[in-house]
């Protein structure tokens, strides 16, 4: 079969896409290859019409940045562990397999994940591309721990990347918004399976700042939750454990899915019929913060179920300005009375040497602000996005962001490396969207 036979096979009408966010939304051509070959040819096809190629994973980015009314590539068919080492504690997997898929293949070979965020539907190739992370400052994002990927160019060119092969292209690939190419495969450091033991307690917020260092320091893995206009935070704390399993599972289904995600909808529902009822709620939210441990495979503990539907702003802020700044957007919420009541999520991530993340040369500080999907939020993002960005503060690619090119190029230091390394592999931009030529200045 010659191929253009082939290519005309890939052909599709447009359909419509949406993000889970519901807040992201185009028609597309879209298409589903199942091997590097099929990517080969669709990126062939595109290229000779003049249209612009977007990939997309499981649809968790909250940005623009799969938008596209022309050509969008899921890879949701290039899924599975394709081999494990070992001895070197390495894994290779495809890139369309989601987290929930690796981690429990990595299970049964008696490995885990080095460290996870909070939601595990996230294809790989997604949870890398925009920085995904967890918390924990003895672990970078999820992109610090990929040590090679497959990724295949604008011209259909395959290029295996890692420290000894296309070095470059492997620097600034672990963190690449999707714009260099299409990563089909990568392998990452992987450690033997372990179990956590998770607890979740209220906290004061001036003696959780007082004490703050050393809950980072002494635990593997800490974080909170901060209840606008509220005092009290949750506190959310990991330690490696080898005790035996401690999980209900009718527990856990009762409190993660009936509790916190269906009386989180009745909240959201009151919300919107009664708005000035955003502090009550959000400080009725804080004296119901639950408490207990549960004792299970990291994997397990990491994930939560997420069925409310919300929009979300995140940054990166050096560490050492966390509490400066977290007061700062403390004092903001009062003065404006934002009509807000999903908490602030922070967590610690150490620094790293991805060229566009944000946690590329200093240990950093997250900020994640939330609203209901179907809530207003452009004057409380940009607000609070000025605090951060006056923190050298820079934006989670997967989440929302007010940010252009004259900006961002000061941020990173590796920008103007990492634009040039782009448009040698794309000099026609291919890989473009609106979104990626407003962020880059192309």
């Amino acid at each position: 079969m010659n191929q253009t036979a082939t290519i005309k096979r890939t052909r599709t009408t447009k359909k419509t896409w949406t993000n889970w966010a519901k807040n992201v939304t185009c028609k597309a051509e879209i298409h589903y290859p199942d091997s590097e070959q099929a990517i080969v040819e669709i990126l062939h096809q595109a290229a000779a019409e003049g249209k612009t190629v977007r990939v997309v994973g499981e649809g968790h980015s909250f940005s623009p940045l799969v938008q596209t009314n022309d050509c969008m590539v899921s890879i949701t068919k290039l899924r599975g562990l394709i081999s494990v080492d070992q001895a070197a504690r390495t894994a290779t997997v495809w890139a369309g397999t989601p987290l929930k898929v690796a981690n429990e293949a990595l299970y049964k070979e008696g490995l885990a994940m080095i460290n996870l965020g909070d939601i595990d539907v996230q294809s790989l190739a997604g949870a890398t591309a925009t920085g995904t992370h967890g918390t924990g400052m003895t672990f970078g994002n999820l992109s610090s721990e990929v040590i090679a990927f497959t990724l295949i160019t604008a011209d259909g060119t395959i290029l295996d990347c890692s420290p000894t092969q296309n070095r470059e292209v492997f620097e600034a690939g672990r963190i690449s918004l999707g714009a260099l190419g299409i990563i089909t495969k990568m392998t990452f450091n992987v450690v033997p399976a372990y179990k956590l033991e998770y607890t979740s307690a209220p906290g004061d917020f001036e003696e959780t700042m007082q004490q703050l260092d050393e809950l980072i320091a002494q635990n593997r893995n800490f974080e909170y939750y901060h209840f606008p206009y509220a005092e009290t935070l949750q506190l959310k704390i990991s330690n490696v454990t080898e005790a035996p399993v401690k999980h209900n599972r009718l527990a856990a289904y009762l409190n993660d899915v009936l509790i916190e995600n269906s009386v989180l909808q009745l909240i959201c529902k009151f919300a919107k019929v009664f708005p000035k009822s955003h502090k009550l709620i959000s400080r009725g939210m804080a004296r119901v913060v639950p408490k207990g441990t549960i004792v299970n495979w990291s994997h397990k503990v990491y994930a939560t179920v997420r069925q409310v539907r919300f929009k979300e702003m995140e940054y990166g802020i050096p560490l050492a300005d966390f509490d400066a700044c977290i007061r700062q957007i403390r004092a903001k919420m009062e003065e404006r009375n934002y009509p807000i009541f999903f908490p602030l999520e922070c967590r610690f991530v150490k620094g790293d040497d991805c060229w566009l993340s944000p946690s590329y040369g200093r240990d950093s500080a997250y900020i994640a602000v939330h609203v209901p999907f179907d809530g207003p939020h452009e004057t409380y993002f940009e607000e609070i996005e000025q605090i951060l960005m006056s923190y050298q503060g820079r934006p989670h690619w997967g989440k929302m962001h007010t940010r252009t090119a004259e900006n961002l190029a000061p941020a990173y230091e590796r920008w103007e490396d990492f634009l040039a390394l782009r448009d040698r592999l794309d000099p026609e931009g291919l890989f473009l969207n609106d979104y990626l030529r407003r962020i880059f200045g192309r």
